[in-house]
């Protein structure tokens, strides 16, 4: 199995988390518990200090990242997982159009070479910021976006033992707290073939279940990826909603994270998150708030999902280009 064994150990010594021992048996089929556990555990932890977009715990956050990325043996696009880039605040709305960059960040990516190499691909993407330090209190970011981060991660762990049919790319992006910033940089200067990717997979929010759902949000604009979904969904581990992707209901996420931003750009997306929660964007979302079975049990459903996906992106690709040849 891959992965190096001294997560703990290195937590503990640089004083990155508390390396609370497993408080659940549930063994996940697809991943490992415990690396994924620490991981989130120490990514959340004070010493990163909320991994503020630019601060040396968004440094820390990006080695821990690459470390776990090197370790599954998940190549870098180019000569390093690391590609910075520039970004401004938001002008439009609507578009999304930035005023001139004047700020920093950097995104982490990664590929996994599919089994039909050089087709249609799929793009899973994680913001690994979070809102850093604010009045002098430390947001941690545990459920945002930590955990979306080690989601990402434990896939990355599943499609590295088990190749995926086509390539795959993980992109753990910087500043969604500011605009999408990291996400507009990837779209606006693609690292891969954009117009090859026939999905992504956003992943904000996946740990706090705390209503026991799991929510699924994109359908409505690709209702093709309905019948995936469901299918999925009837054997997942937690239960699995589709909604909040439409002007009717109770609120609509499509703009709400970084798939935002491949909405606008055409290409199929699914978001996957849990609904807002008291310590949402608050001091309290750490670690130990975390129920880390249903956690587990999130990240499994979201590899479910995902090998699912995988098989179905040649017709997911059909749609998109259908859209295109409407417009």
């Amino acid at each position: 199995m891959p992965g190096k064994i001294t997560f703990a150990i290195a937590f503990v010594a640089l004083g990155f988390g508390s390396c609370s021992p497993q408080v659940t048996d549930y063994q996940p089929e697809h991943f490992s518990a415990a690396p994924a556990l620490e991981l989130l555990d120490g990514l959340s932890a004070d010493a990163l200090k909320g991994r503020g977009v630019g601060t040396p715990g968004s440094q820390t956050a990006r080695t821990m990242i690459i470390d776990r990325l090197e370790d599954l043996r998940v190549t870098p696009i180019g000569n390093s997982f690391e590609h910075p880039f520039k970004y401004g605040a938001f002008v439009d709305p609507e578009t999304g159009e930035p005023e001139v960059p004047d700020q920093d960040g950097v995104n982490i990516i990664g590929k996994i070479r599919g089994r039909e190499s050089g087709g249609v691909s799929l793009v899973i993407t994680a913001h690994y910021d979070h809102l850093g330090v604010r009045d002098g209190e430390i947001y941690n970011g545990a459920d945002d976006n930590a955990s979306g981060v080690v989601g990402a991660l434990a896939i990355a762990e599943t499609l590295s033992n088990t190749p995926p049919k086509h390539d795959t790319f993980l992109v753990f992006l910087d500043a969604e707290e500011d605009g999408f910033g990291g996400a507009r940089a990837f779209i606006s200067n693609p690292p891969i073939a954009l117009e090859q990717v026939a999905l992504n997979l956003n992943f904000d929010m996946i740990s706090r279940g705390d209503n026991g759902l799991l929510w699924a949000s994109g359908t409505h604009h690709w209702p093709g990826l309905i019948p995936h979904v469901k299918a999925i969904a009837e054997t997942a581990p937690v239960q699995v909603q589709l909604g909040y992707d439409s002007a009717d209901a109770p609120d609509d996420w499509t703009l709400m994270s970084d798939h935002a931003v491949f909405f606008r750009a055409g290409i199929p997306h699914l978001y996957f998150g849990v609904e807002d929660h008291p310590d949402y964007h608050q001091l309290g979302d750490d670690f130990e708030k975390i129920d880390q079975e249903w956690f587990l049990k999130s990240v499994d459903t979201l590899a479910l999902m995902t090998m699912a996906m995988d098989e179905q992106l040649p017709e997911v690709f059909a749609m998109r280009q259908a859209a295109l040849a409407e417009e």
